[in-house]
């Protein structure tokens, strides 16, 4: 009997220490990142692999990287990942096994009143009593709702008094105790769907830290062309202006060798000053879109990096063939990738977890405790007739009494709380069926605001395509219409008005061409966006960026 009470022992250990392991999944040291841990930022990541002859020299790819790597904006929102994950350790807390040591001295004196107090009979005796115990407890809830206690007590008591044949005397006591659950917070399910909640929840910040990574992709492709664009426009505007100056200086000698009216000087001389006013909006304009790019990539962190000038390798003009998108291949393709939708099903799936949680909450609480305990008892023995030292014992004694289960205690307990009224559970409900209901929606929405997106996108795609051919053959005519007038007005067929007319065309034509081509670069990149494939040209992963 006793050596099955010993297994029965070994057993309840051993159940308990191994659901102990299984819940360690997810600790502190796995979750936490060396970035998180220092209190200190790094200075912006590789962009000294860039600086070529004393310029930032930087591709497309290049930006991507290194805006995913340095810039401030997309370590903010990654912030969001980092606090869900230690939401998810916070989870744990209820499966957290404690360990509990007491230790207690207690020491008492008693003036002597009586022959019972075995201290003699002279008013002057005094009972002294000294007590000792030292006590740990082991606790533990584990994820099936089972609650248990293993406590080990032990106490040594000593005393003047005569009438102890055992002084000190020492107790001990092993006992074992559980709780389980019954109807309430019964099995893994009640108990696991915090976890449950919190790990989606982590996942959930995942996909929107990945739909705001295609965002800032998308932001600084579309300024990194705004920067080609920016040097493209100035580019036009300085060859407007040396054209114009041009016709001026040959106006101006032909002022001064009488060909040519006074009046006549001050239209050439006006498109000079003019133009050269346009040039200087596009130099601004190209400053401002070179710092807003600084920023994005992360080089305004390092004044010398800040100060570099950039050298942007990308060519606007799209080499190949023109890319063709299907609305439908596009939309199909956005309602497997998109993040978005991979966040709102994580949200619908928590709703429906905290809607069976609630459910949960309105049982009646039904419980089953029982416990199991062994005593053992041991001193030095004295008789109370001689007074004289029978046996010695002590602490060890008594605890070979306790492990021999020779004076065991048990017994069980059921108890059930019936509430006539639980109205916290039922707001409890409420609130997790509301939060469905506005998930649900918040789905349809994102649903519609991809399909948008995507149908824009492509729309726009196609403005781009029909926008760049066009712009080629305004361009060609613009050419062949100045070199017609700039004949004409040799011939003295035509005035400098239609030459410069001519070469304001010729300039606009250049712009918009630029524009147009910039423009389908940006709605390729838009595409990408609109069904979610935008991380794939850069080989980018966002797990590799929250890790």
């Amino acid at each position: 009997m006793k050596d099955c009470r010993v297994g029965a022992c070994l057993l309840f250990l051993f159940l308990l220490i191994l659901p102990a392991r299984s819940q360690t999944r997810e600790n502190y040291r796995g979750l936490l990142t060396a970035q998180v841990a220092s209190d200190k930022l790094p200075g912006p990541q590789h962009l000294r692999e860039y600086v070529s002859d004393g310029k930032l020299r930087l591709s497309l790819r290049d930006a991507v990287v290194l805006t995913l790597e340095n810039n401030s904006a997309v370590r903010v929102q990654e912030a969001q990942v980092e606090t869900n994950k230690f939401a998810l350790l916070r989870a744990y807390q209820p499966f957290d096994p404690q360990l509990q040591s007491v230790f207690n001295v207690n020491r008492y004196s008693y003036a002597g009143t009586n022959q019972l107090q075995g201290v003699g009979v002279s008013s002057n005796s005094t009972l002294n009593s000294l007590a000792q115990s030292g006590q740990i407890t082991y606790t533990q809830t584990f994820q099936t709702g089972t609650n248990i206690s293993i406590g080990l007590n032990s106490t040594k008591n000593s005393t003047n008094s005569a009438f102890y044949f055992l002084n000190p005397y020492f107790t001990s006591t092993l006992h074992l105790e559980f709780t389980q659950p019954l109807l309430r917070n019964r099995g893994r399910f009640a108990n696991r769907a915090p976890l449950v909640i919190a790990r989606r929840a982590l996942q959930q910040s995942r996909a929107g830290f990945e739909a705001q990574v295609n965002d800032a992709i998308l932001l600084v492709v579309t300024q990194y062309w705004a920067v080609v664009q920016a040097r493209g426009d100035l580019e036009v505007q300085r060859k407007s202006l040396e054209a114009a100056d041009a016709s001026y200086q040959h106006d101006k000698r032909a002022l001064e060798l009488g060909a040519l009216p006074p009046l006549d000087i001050y239209r050439s001389e006006s498109e000079v000053a003019s133009r050269r006013v346009q040039m200087i909006q596009a130099e601004y304009t190209l400053k401002r879109a070179e710092d807003a790019l600084r920023l994005t990539v992360g080089a305004t962190q390092d004044p010398y990096f800040g100060a570099l000038d950039l050298d942007l390798t990308e060519k606007p003009d799209p080499a190949g063939e023109l890319r063709n998108v299907d609305a439908a291949t596009a939309l199909q393709a956005a309602l497997a990738q998109r993040p978005e939708f991979l966040a709102a099903r994580y949200a619908l799936d928590n709703d429906e977890t905290s809607i069976r949680l609630a459910r949960n909450h309105l049982k009646p609480d039904l419980s089953l405790a029982g416990f199991y305990q062994s005593s053992g008892l041991g001193g030095n023995q004295f008789s109370l007739n001689t007074g004289q030292l029978i046996s010695q014992g002590g602490l060890g004694s008594s605890y070979n009494q306790l492990f021999g289960f020779g004076f065991p205690g048990y017994g069980a307990t059921l108890t059930l709380n019936l509430p006539l009224k639980n109205q916290a559970a039922e707001a409890e409900l409420g609130n997790t069926l509301v939060s469905r209901h506005r998930d649900l929606y918040s789905a349809q929405e994102v649903r519609e605001q991809v399909m948008l997106d995507v149908s824009n996108s492509v729309h726009q795609l196609e403005q781009a395509k029909l926008t760049l051919a066009a712009g080629k053959t305004a361009l060609d005519l613009a050419q062949k219409a100045l070199v017609a007038e700039e004949r004409k007005y040799e011939l003295g067929a035509q005035t400098i008005f239609f030459i410069l007319d001519a070469q304001t065309r010729l300039a606009q034509a250049e712009s918009n061409l630029l524009q147009a081509q910039i423009s389908y670069r940006i709605a390729v990149t838009a595409v990408d966006h609109a069904t979610g494939g935008l991380l794939q040209p850069y080989h980018v992963e966002v797990a590799g960026l929250s890790q």
